[in-house]
Parts: structure tokens; C-alpha cells; sequence
């Protein structure tokens, strides 16, 4: 096993490692094309494995390279920006030119649990269409959504079964989408989702819980889980505007007995 000699630091080899996996993935290898073995880089670069593991280790981390267990290490596609932006995984991927499709997995109207309620503003119970879907682009499985609308909004909603675009199937029912919040986070996919998403064991993903608001209201609530290998958040940021903060006004002269 080759070991680290000379003067030059360790985090030095490191950075030769990991530019030179950067120029082969960008420049002579294609999406899904295997990276030179541990074994290899460790000879050709003279240092240990834990340096070239390091190095591999970072560019998975950051979605350069994709390990698969009992393969090797692969050339992973792009990450591609997670829009804050009120839009549809459709819209997402057109504008990616990806093909976007779907497996629905549930549909159809169900009482409203009492956290999906809370959020609609509707009674616990009340009749909410709920629908679940697998998202892929062009063909690779990339996201989990489930999604609540309430039935008194858009009784007629899924007579056709579900829609393809639910946004716009709201606007279609006279239930325009105008502004939505949503919230972020980083979690461990379930075994569920990694069979879904065609991940390993204990992969991470990206939670994604929005509420949409149209003229009068909530319209919807929605939960995403989105392949955290495939994904990263991208927000503009605008320097914060500080309010001028007004002078304190001088106190008033005293005045003594003597003057008045």
C-alpha cells in the first residue's frame, strides 16, 4: 500500500486528487461512466487510500460522483437547482428539458387527518382529494409528492382521474393558485421511499411542505420527498435593508432654580 512521503501536506495530494476527478468527470467521462479504482488513484498519485477515499468521499458529497455498493464509483448526473418558486415539477423540468412522468400511487377522496385540516382551514374529517405520485425525469425516479385539496372547493376535480398538473387543474375549477410558503428540510429517506426513488439504504432527501393560497384561502397542502443527490437549493439573496435609525433627540437643558 502506498504511503505518503515527502514535505508536500496531505491536503495538498488531497486537492490533486479530487481537481483531478473534477477534469475527468467534466471533460473525458459521461453521466454514469465508472472513475479510476481506490487502488488506482493510489498509485498514480503516490498516497494512501484514506487520502484518495477523502477525496472521493467529498465530490459524492457535493454530487459529482455516485457510489453504488459492490460496483464502484460512478459519474453522477448534475444536481439540479430546487426551485422557491411557486411551479409544478412539470414546469421544473421543462425548463431543465428533462421529460417529466408520473406513477400515481394513491388517489381519490378521503377524510382529512387532523394536521392536513389545521392546515386548509377545513373541520377534521371533512372531505379532502388526496393524491400521491412518483416524479421522474426522463425516466430516473426524482421526487415522492402527496398532495390534499379540499373537495368543497373543486368537488369535480378528479371525475376524469387525477390531472396531470394539479395547479392547473384548480385554475380550470375557478380555484387560481396565487402565492404559496413552504418549508425545508434535510432528513433519512424511509425504506418505502428508497425503493420508490431507486436509492440505497439510509440515503438523504429533501423535504418539501407547501401551502398554496388562492384568492379566499388555503387551496392546498402538499408534502415532497426529492432524491437529496439529485438536488440542491439555490435562493438569490438581496442585501438586507436597514431602516435609517433615527437620532435620539438631545435631552432638554436643565434649568435650575437660579435661572427661573
Amino acid at each position: 500500500m502506498p504511503t505518503e512521503t515527502g514535505s508536500q501536506p496531505t491536503s495538498h495530494k488531497y486537492l490533486k486528487v479530487r481537481d483531478y476527478l473534477v477534469a475527468l468527470a467534466a471533460e473525458e467521462l459521461a453521466v454514469g461512466d465508472p472513475v479510476p479504482s481506490e487502488r488506482a488513484l493510489t498509485q498514480r498519485f503516490g498516497v494512501s487510500r484514506m487520502t484518495v477515499r477523502h477525496a472521493i468521499d467529498a465530490l459524492v458529497s457535493e454530487g459529482v460522483l455516485e457510489k453504488v455498493q459492490g460496483r464502484g464509483t460512478f459519474v453522477s448526473a448534475p444536481r439540479m437547482d430546487f426551485e422557491v418558486r411557486l411551479s409544478t415539477f412539470g414546469e421544473q423540468m421543462q425548463r431543465l428539458g428533462l421529460s417529466a412522468s408520473t406513477t400515481v400511487l394513491d388517489s381519490g377522496a378521503v377524510a382529512a387527518p387532523a394536521e392536513v385540516a389545521a392546515v386548509l382551514g377545513v373541520s377534521p374529517g371533512a372531505q379532502v382529494h388526496h393524491l400521491r405520485r412518483q416524479r421522474r425525469a426522463d425516466g430516473k425516479p426524482m421526487a415522492i409528492e402527496e398532495a390534499w385539496i379540499p373537495v368543497a372547493l373543486a368537488p369535480r376535480l378528479f371525475d376524469d382521474g387525477p390531472p396531470p398538473s394539479l395547479y392547473d387543474a384548480l385554475r380550470t375549477h375557478g380555484q387560481d393558485p396565487q402565492w404559496g410558503e413552504e418549508t425545508l428540510a434535510a432528513d433519512i429517506a424511509t425504506r418505502e421511499e428508497c425503493e420508490l426513488l431507486d436509492m440505497s439504504e439510509n440515503s438523504a432527501v429533501l423535504r418539501a411542505t407547501r401551502r398554496t393560497h388562492g384568492d379566499d384561502g388555503a387551496v392546498m397542502f402538499s408534502r415532497s420527498c426529492f432524491r437529496g443527490d439529485r438536488y440542491q437549493v439555490w435562493v438569490p439573496l438581496a442585501p438586507p435593508h436597514v431602516p435609517e435609525k433615527p437620532s435620539r433627540p438631545s435631552p432638554a437643558p436643565t434649568t435650575s432654580k437660579e435661572d427661573s
